[in-house]
């Protein structure tokens, strides 16, 4: 059975994301105390970790592996950096999580590029990845107290073009892959749609991600003024 968008399936795992997300803000200050803390962030990351190598295995038992297998798309490549960011707390990969990895799962949550539907392997695989980089994009936010500043909007559009340089050469030796979508748009429905044909997609690509790098900044500024909590922690 083909994956629908906005099916049953799709809302299901729509709406774990809102039951998740709800969780890990009721229980923030909980997550926040040393033990626990260590606990999710461990957990969170070995989950992560296990959702890229069985992505892996399961090519390889349907040899089914090849270069389009290499984790080069940007939530893939989001997906080792939420789990580096959580096991090590590189403070310099704050930006990266934050701003690319909630953007990037964010939207692949609404428009799946997706073929198997519920009760496939690569429905639960997908919607777990994706969540789990929300979830840890969201706990630096809400538990470590991450505070994005604009410079931090700068930063993270310099990570999203270090990070599309291996899947750009690889797109281009190869002439078959398209990680991140930079050789042509997706084959199922997508935002991308919208857009002008390639390359000129590209450029509007460029243009809307800083908009939403943007909107996010705006998005902890406006929340943490409404709440009145002043930011223990805040990017340099």
């Amino acid at each position: 059975m083909d994956f629908e968008m906005f099916s049953a399936a799709h809302f299901g795992g729509l709406a774990v994301l809102v039951i998740v997300t709800v969780c890990m803000i009721v229980f923030r200050k909980r997550m926040g105390e040393p033990r626990i803390n260590k606990s999710v962030r461990i957990g969170l990351a070995i989950l992560l970790l296990c959702c890229e190598l069985s992505l892996q295995l399961s090519y390889i038992l349907n040899d089914n592996w090849g270069v389009g297998s290499l984790p080069f798309q940007l939530c893939s490549l989001m997906l080792l950096v939420s789990a580096v960011v959580l096991l090590r707390n590189p403070k310099n990969l704050y930006d990266a999580l934050f701003f690319l990895g909630s953007m990037g799962a964010l939207q692949a949550l609404l428009t799946p590029n997706l073929d198997e539907a519920f009760p496939h392997f690569r429905y639960f695989h997908f919607f777990i990845a994706h969540i789990a980089i929300i979830s840890a994009a969201l706990f630096i936010v809400v538990v470590e107290r991450y505070r994005p500043t604009f410079g931090s909007v700068v930063r993270a559009q310099i990570w999203l073009h270090v990070l599309a340089i291996p899947a750009a050469i690889t797109n281009m030796v190869t002439g078959n892959t398209n990680f991140m979508f930079l050789a042509r748009k997706p084959g199922t429905a997508s935002l991308l749609d919208m857009l002008g044909p390639w390359p000129w997609y590209l450029i509007q690509l460029e243009i809307i991600a800083f908009a939403i790098f943007c909107l996010l900044y705006a998005a902890v500024r406006l929340v943490d003024r409404l709440i009145q909590v002043k930011p223990s922690n805040s990017a340099q």
